[in-house]
């Protein structure tokens, strides 16, 4: 297989992510007993619990001080004034907000580089099967007048991601760890069971875990639209662009992306049967709060230029 420069910078990232699991420690701690070791306000019994930063800090990492303790510790605090649900959806807004006020310029660039992927397409398509370098630098800087066009970045794009994982981490491991979430019920279910056993409930005829399922479904049905929205969004400007020239709309057929996209939605469904009903819980509000994301940055690049995306005059 041929290592683009696309392909190289999908695989720095994966070997900078994977270093950064690893060298942050992201595993969640255990007590002698296997038990997980939740965050709450005080010692309870039958339970190892941290009460305290200090105590995260000194038992644990800095990114458990840092990032997991204070999501956790918000989680216990609101989830008995709006139910442990409302309270892992609250989290998962103000954190995601914070976020994208933070990267707006680079989840733009990010947007609009989906958009544009058929005019990079069909300047590779124009440049393919050549390697002489005259080619190569003409292609490099008809892509670049293309990014400048619409005022992209590439570099920029880099840095939604860098910034993304981490708080993921952060927020799968704080609601792991949630003493609230670990004892608390969402709509009668118990967010510590798996889908998987509600599934098993189910066949053997148990409807207590319906709850689990239904979850299970939303979840998964939250992800396959937040994955397909910029498609969906790429193709309406591809038709807008073509009919602004009276031709026909060039739409991006980026098979590694499609089997990238099954493979993820693939491997959180699995994921998700085997993960506590919590994480589904969370990993839902979190495909829709993405979703909302992606229709906000589009309506700002709309309305730069309704039909350009974001392109000058």
């Amino acid at each position: 297989m041929k290592l683009t420069p696309r392909r190289k910078k999908i695989f720095m990232v994966a070997a900078l992510v994977f270093a950064a699991v690893i060298l942050t420690g992201c595993a969640i701690p255990r007590d002698a007993n296997n038990q997980i070791i939740y965050i709450w306000k005080e010692q309870v019994e039958g339970y190892t619990v941290r009460t305290s930063f200090s105590d995260v800090m000194k038992n644990e990492n800095w990114f458990s001080a840092i990032f997991v303790y204070p999501l956790s510790y918000v989680i216990n605090l609101l989830a008995p004034v709006i139910s442990v649900g409302g309270a892992i959806a609250v989290v998962t807004i103000i954190v995601n907000g914070i976020l994208a006020a933070a990267t707006i310029k680079s989840s733009i660039a990010t947007q609009q580089m989906q958009l544009i992927q058929p005019e990079l397409e069909k300047i590779q398509r124009k440049y393919e099967g050549r390697d002489d370098q005259t080619a190569k630098m003409r292609q490099a800087q008809e892509m670049q007048a293309l990014y400048s066009k619409y005022q992209i970045n590439p570099g920029s794009v880099m840095l939604v991601t860098f910034l993304q994982f981490p708080i993921i981490m952060a927020m799968y491991m704080s609601v792991q760890r949630s003493f609230a979430v670990a004892t608390g019920t969402f709509l009668g279910a118990d967010l510590q069971t798996t889908p998987m056993t509600g599934f098993q409930n189910l066949f053997s005829g148990n409807t207590a875990g319906l709850t689990l399922v239904i979850l299970w479904i939303v979840m998964g049905v939250c992800q396959f639209i937040s994955m397909k929205i910029p498609q969906i969004l790429q193709k309406r400007r591809a038709e807008q662009e073509a009919a602004k020239h009276h031709r026909r709309p060039e739409i991006a057929k980026n098979s590694q992306n499609t089997i990238m996209q099954i493979y993820m939605m693939g491997m959180i469904c699995v994921f998700g049967l085997m993960w506590p009903a919590a994480m589904s819980l969370y990993w839902a509000i979190n495909s829709l709060v993405n979703i909302v994301k992606t229709l906000i940055v589009q309506k700002i690049i709309d309305s730069r230029s309704p039909v350009t995306g974001g392109a000058r005059r």
